[in-house]
């Protein structure tokens, strides 16, 4: 029987890089997708159980715990990926109490995906962590973080905030499911450009890093990959971002 990975956000950039590439590896995946793209035909087609859910809602995510039961009866890891990247809105001095309820949304929206979905889907799911331990194997909770959980970001402060308290959760969860249960993070930096990033912007964010490489979603694989492997690893922050803490001011 093969090894179930459950992976949310697994339809689109660096998530589907790793969904494919797990699953080519001889995983069995579940992953989760908010919108239908094209790319979920052929992860349907390659044997990739594919759930629509909105991680923002309780009853979605509801519906979701009670799917991935309903497909499988352990996993061997819990990787979340899923991610929104609001900004903060301009400030308003002349409508206060517009301000406070569109900051309020940004901030619940960031919290809920980044925070409060790995928190309630860990919890729930964890009776089929332990089942595949009971069965002699390996489990593990990954999630991906960012590099700017631990400096912050003027532009992004709510999404800094939820991707720190995603990172805090990691902690909190290791000491808890220990030794049974490694959980970690990833926390890249940049890693690929979306499509109509323009040459300048390119330039000024590749410098930001020692490397000054675009690295692609191979590295966050590679990353998961060792993790898997790994005995000796739990309650940990692996930093992707090319040496990018070292050029901070």
């Amino acid at each position: 029987m093969k090894e179930v990975i459950f992976l949310t956000g697994g339809a689109q950039r660096v998530g589907l890089y790793c969904t494919e590439q797990l699953q080519q590896q001889g995983y069995q995946l579940v992953i989760s997708y908010r919108t239908r793209h094209s790319s979920i035909d052929a992860l349907e087609q390659a044997g990739v159980i594919c759930l629509q859910a909105d991680l923002t809602q309780l009853e979605s995510l509801q519906q979701l715990v009670t799917t991935v039961r309903q497909h499988t009866p352990r996993l061997r890891a819990i990787i979340h990926n899923a991610s929104d990247w609001n900004k903060d809105q301009q400030l308003q001095p002349d409508n206060l109490s517009q301000q406070l309820l569109q900051d309020a949304q940004v901030f619940d929206a960031m919290m809920a995906i980044h925070a409060r979905a790995p928190y309630l889907l860990n919890r729930a799911l964890l009776p089929l962590l332990q089942a595949q331990l009971a069965g002699g194997g390996a489990a593990d909770i990954i999630q991906i973080s960012d590099f700017v959980a631990t400096v912050g970001s003027e532009k992004h402060q709510a999404y800094a905030a939820s991707k720190a308290a995603l990172e805090n959760l990691t902690f909190s969860e290791a000491r808890l499911l220990a030794p049974h249960i490694k959980v970690n993070a990833i926390a890249p930096a940049l890693l690929m450009f979306n499509q109509g990033d323009d040459d300048e912007y390119k330039q000024k964010a590749l410098a930001k890093s020692l490397l000054g490489i675009e690295p692609g979603p191979g590295e966050v694989l590679a990353t998961i990959q060792y993790l898997l492997q790994s005995r000796y690893i739990t309650g940990r922050v692996l930093a992707l971002d090319g040496g990018r803490q070292l050029k901070l001011p």
